[in-house]
C-alpha cells in the first residue's frame, strides 16, 4: 500500500510541476509583451512616426493601444489559466 501511495504522490507532484512550468512560461511570455508595449513603443517613438487612425502611432499606442493590450493580456491570462486548471484537475467545483 505504501508503494501505491508513493506512486500517487509522485504523479500528483509531477502534475503540479507541469502546471507550474506552464504557468511560468505563460507569465514570462505575457510579461515580455507587456515590456514591449510599455517600454519598447516609448523608446522607439521617433521611429514609429507613421499615422494610425489619423494620429501618430506612438501617440495612439501610448494613449489607447497600451490599455487595450493590457486588457487583452489580463483576459488571455484568465482564460488560459481556467483552461489549465481544468486540464490539471485544479478547477473549482461550482
Amino acid at each position: 500500500m505504501a508503494s501505491s501511495e508513493t506512486h500517487e504522490h509522485s504523479a500528483a507532484t509531477e502534475n503540479q510541476r507541469r502546471y507550474w512550468r506552464k504557468n511560468l512560461r505563460l507569465s514570462a511570455g505575457l510579461m515580455a509583451v507587456w515590456f514591449v508595449v510599455s517600454f519598447g513603443v516609448s523608446y522607439f517613438a521617433r521611429d514609429l512616426s507613421f499615422n494610425f487612425f489619423g494620429w501618430p502611432f506612438s501617440f495612439w499606442m501610448g494613449a489607447q493601444g497600451a490599455l487595450l493590450v493590457y486588457g487583452l493580456i489580463i483576459g488571455f491570462y484568465a482564460w488560459y489559466m481556467n483552461r489549465l486548471d481544468v486540464e490539471h484537475g485544479f478547477d473549482e467545483a461550482e
